[in-house]
């Protein structure tokens, strides 16, 4: 007999690329896991995973439970959101993705506020340097900054951010001078790779000017803007960062914008959500308490 908290563990199983990964995801130990999942194919008969050197494939009778697995729970948790909604109670599962700093930064405390006021829900939040890739996973909503690429769910902007061009002032001042986008060739860039975009091409606007497109040369790079951030505070090089993130710096002057008249291209904050009619009422509800918390712009002072 196959559970639903059988189907849930499998659902994990089938997106991880390990054991080992699986085991993080769970919070439990790789042999915890090996041994749900030999108890798991021993009970249905037949195998659901293949290990090689690549990693972890699923075999015919696997794809069956996680295609069709998914399925049940979706009715299991649609079912208990319709007896929920007959007594105005937010309940059920909301899984929720977003980029690890702006994640950590400002949608961990809603999560928590969430928890809190609706005791009944369960929440995963899972921070990655890419969510959009949860996009075509059973994720409620995906929180995600800058060039979206096409995708089938709605997208709601929850609050502006610009891309702003700053480094600490040591760094202005031992480098050669900026005055035009141009000049950054000539200058120590720090660069942050996330979302499969080309971090090394910068585009300019500066009012009716044309624009400007510089293709730098990182001098560091790395996929966490946490680490990016303090490289630039450390003075070592100009980087582009988002205004959530530098506003303070900024403000306390450990961090100078340069070039300000030359705008770089915006990075909303936004959510990927279902449509209205397939969205459940508790990420209609989260939804709400992230536009509650973003409504007056924290990193605008």
């Amino acid at each position: 007999m196959i559970t639903t908290e059988d189907l849930t563990f499998f659902q994990v199983l089938a997106r991880s690329p390990s054991l080992a990964e699986a085991a993080r995801s769970l919070n439990v130990t790789p042999p915890a896991v090996t041994q749900r999942l030999r108890a798991l194919e021993a009970r249905v008969g037949v195998k659901l995973v293949d290990r090689n050197s690549r990693g972890l494939s699923l075999t015919d009778e696997g794809e069956l439970i996680a295609s069709e697995g998914l399925e049940i729970i979706g009715a299991i948790e649609d079912l208990a959101e319709r007896l929920a909604s007959r007594t105005s109670r937010i309940r059920g599962h909301l899984r929720v993705a977003a980029p690890y700093g702006f994640g950590r930064r400002h949608v961990s405390p809603v999560v928590e506020s969430f928890a809190k006021a609706h005791p009944a829900t369960t929440v995963t939040l899972e921070l990655s340097d890419s969510p959009i890739r949860q996009v075509h996973e059973s994720w409620d909503i995906v929180v995600h900054i800058g060039a979206l690429p096409e995708s089938d769910r709605m997208v709601t902007t929850l609050a502006p951010n610009r891309r702003i061009l700053c480094a600490a002032p040591a760094c202005l001042e031992n480098g050669p001078p900026v005055t035009t986008p141009h000049d950054l060739i000539d200058h120590r860039c720090l660069a942050l790779r996330e979302n499969n975009e080309d971090v090394t091409l910068w585009r300019f606007r500066h009012g009716e000017k044309e624009a400007m497109t510089v293709r730098v040369k990182p001098a560091m790079s790395s996929n966490d803007g946490e680490i990016v951030r303090d490289w630039a505070l450390a003075g070592l090089g100009v980087m582009v960062r988002s205004e959530w993130d530098v506003a303070g710096d900024l403000a306390a002057g450990r961090l100078v914008e340069i070039l300000p008249d030359w705008a770089l291209p915006s990075a909303d904050v936004v959510a990927l959500v279902h449509a209205r009619s397939e969205r459940s009422g508790r990420a209609n509800a989260f939804l709400a308490y992230l536009r509650e918390a973003l409504a007056k712009v924290p990193w605008r002072f």
